[in-house]
């Protein structure tokens, strides 16, 4: 996808970090951008901030975990500015901890807002972007854990490995459509994603301070400290608009990453090694039929 002008973005966590740098760079190039969030507040002081764009923003309150609230969000969307041709799957929490104590309601909480979050934004465009025919791209955030796992994220990584996965196959069942695909899988990066727990809904729990589980005090200050030193926000949506004009399956952010993204493939290929090496002689074992 090249052209941007006059050209419209829907946006899921629209309201802070990433989701606000897209729609700050889109608006930059000249886009319409529907804004939509779960958090009202923090969503009406975002369009708000950016009303000097006048009517080329939108803003819709939605949960994306419920189907129903992200389809209306796409029928307003539609309604005010016509098509959608890029769709950010961008919204996101976390909850940290180990696999034997998680509950199932923060399970059901995570996969949610990021799994289904970006299985309800699928559904609800590209049928919408194969009708009106004209170039589009789906941007579905995922994280570097959804490459690497890391000890006591197994909630986050089972969902952001899945949206490298549903990426991978949307982008193979949409060749030779008009509509392109990326997964973005950042690093670190300058967000408010540690504080996502406040706007846990009460279905799954209720809202969480993630500072006051003593469990975790110690990994969830380096992980903060690390996000601090993270990655401008603007400066990953300039890497996610190149990755849309180059029509980009992978969206990295840090190139210092690379080594353990490696290491796991690497691991997996002494996987297929070992039975390469094993399984002839297992079949010789048998004998033959």
């Amino acid at each position: 996808m090249k052209e941007f002008q006059g050209k419209t973005a829907f946006i899921t966590g629209a309201a802070s970090g990433i989701g606000l740098a897209l729609t700050r760079t889109f608006l930059e190039r000249g886009m319409n951008v529907m804004m939509v969030d779960v958090e009202k507040a923090v969503l009406d002081a975002a369009a708000h901030g950016l009303s000097n764009y006048g009517d080329r923003v939108g803003k819709a309150l939605a949960d994306v975990s419920i189907g129903e609230e992200i389809a209306v969000a796409a029928e307003r969307a539609i309604a005010q500015f016509g098509k959608v041709h890029v769709l950010c799957n961008n919204a996101g929490v976390s909850r940290a901890g180990a696999l034997e104590d998680m509950a199932v309601s923060d399970w059901e909480w995570v996969i949610g807002v990021n799994l289904y979050g970006t299985i309800h934004g699928i559904k609800a465009f590209v049928p919408h972007m194969k009708a009106h025919g004209e170039e589009c791209h789906i941007v579905n955030t995922s994280s570097i854990a959804g490459v690497t796992a890391s000890a006591l994220g197994g909630t986050y990584a089972t969902t952001k490995f899945a949206i490298v996965g549903i990426s991978d196959v949307l982008r193979q069942e949409l060749e030779g459509t008009n509509i392109g695909v990326s997964v973005l899988c950042p690093g670190w990066t300058k967000t408010n994603m540690f504080f996502n727990g406040r706007n846990r809904p009460e279905r799954f729990g209720g809202a969480l301070d993630v500072f006051a589980d003593p469990k975790l005090a110690e990994r969830n200050a380096r992980y903060r400290a690390a996000g601090t030193q993270g990655l401008d926000p603007l400066d990953l949506a300039a890497l996610v608009l190149r990755a849309i004009e180059e029509n980009e399956l992978y969206i990295f952010t840090q190139p210092d990453r690379r080594g353990p993204v490696e290491e796991r493939y690497d691991e997996i290929m002494r996987g297929f090694d070992a039975v390469a090496e094993r399984l002839p002689k297992i079949l010789q074992r048998k004998g033959p039929a």
